[in-house]
């Protein structure tokens, strides 16, 4: 027993002497072989050595949205500043997504302690990911709120040197009424202009509501018209036939400035999508989201590493 504990109290002396963060970006890299392990087949050992020896020296472009940790948020288990770690160490990232589900303020002294906290860790912020702030609402009272809210992240975004903002337009319907639409343009025109004067692009997505219809995104984008305005895609989120959806994930590439991976397409045609957007000349991050609420660190990790697999092929191939 006390050889026993002497080698317990000799452990611990040793781990307190690694580097907290070695210690984490070395669990990730066996954590990141172990899944790609599991959905491949093959020996963890020898993925492990493929992958040392043919990544790239410029990490890929991959995020994870911090909506896919909103089980441990509403938990009390991870904070903005948690999700930044878990990123940066666990995952062995050099990009946040962060949904403002996860902000809670836009004071600017609670922002610039974020921003201190992304550039501590290197981190760039590919995109802000804004709820409650789409254009269109018809109660003209909601509506004000929303546009305060947007108005406010925006500026949030600048503080945080985000590279993109989503903000949805809003609407429920199959289509857009024309004053609904003039109103939506109208206010992107605003937002674009204020998002490229302060070196940022801003946008739709299409995950919910009208802009869900390709054909009415093509129709936003087009009027909108803005150097400063993109889009978001969250794969395969259209509304419409499967057939549809592909070609919606196809004609938007060149549009796109933003990216979400649901769990569906990381275990679909993964390789697909991403080439979609690699052969429009994308320039943005491919960002994981996960929504089961539930695993989550385990679950991110597997989407994780089937994003990197892809990379590495690519990198391979090259």
């Amino acid at each position: 027993m006390l050889r026993k504990a002497g080698r317990v109290k000799w452990a611990a002396v040793i781990m307190n002497s690694i580097n907290r963060r070695h210690f984490l970006h070395g669990s990730l890299t066996a954590t990141a072989a172990v899944a790609a392990s599991a959905w491949s087949g093959g020996s963890v050992a020898a993925q492990s050595a493929t992958a040392a020896a043919k990544s790239p020296a410029v990490p890929p472009r991959i995020s994870i949205l911090s909506y896919s940790f909103r089980g441990l948020l509403k938990d009390g288990k991870m904070d903005v500043f948690g999700y930044l770690e878990t990123c940066k160490y666990r995952y062995g990232l050099a990009a946040a997504d962060i949904w403002n589900g996860f902000l809670a303020s836009t004071e600017e002294a609670y922002l610039k302690k974020i921003r201190a906290a992304l550039d501590e860790r290197d981190l760039v912020l590919a995109d802000l990911c804004v709820d409650n702030a789409h254009i269109w609402e018809d109660n003209p009272d909601a509506r004000k709120k929303n546009r305060e809210n947007a108005l406010a992240h925006l500026k949030a975004a600048a503080l945080l040197g985000a590279r993109f903002v989503r903000v949805d337009a809003g609407g429920r319907n199959p289509t857009w009424t024309n004053e609904q639409f003039d109103h939506i343009v109208k206010q992107y025109k605003e937002y674009a202009q204020w998002a490229y004067d302060h070196g940022f692009k801003m946008g739709a997505e299409n995950h919910w509501g009208t802009e869900g219809l390709w054909a009415n995104m093509q129709r936003l984008y087009r009027a909108v018209d803005h150097p400063g305005f993109g889009v978001s895609c969250h794969i395969s989120g259209w509304q419409g036939t499967a057939e549809e959806k592909t070609e919606a994930d196809r004609l938007v590439a060149p549009w796109v400035c933003h990216t979400h991976f649901p769990w569906n397409i990381t275990e679909g045609p993964l390789e697909e999508k991403m080439k979609n957007l690699r052969d429009a000349g994308y320039p943005g991050y491919y960002s994981v989201e996960h929504h089961t609420a539930k695993n989550e660190y385990a679950e991110v990790a597997v989407q994780l590493a089937r994003v990197r697999a892809v990379f590495d092929r690519w990198h391979a191939e090259s």
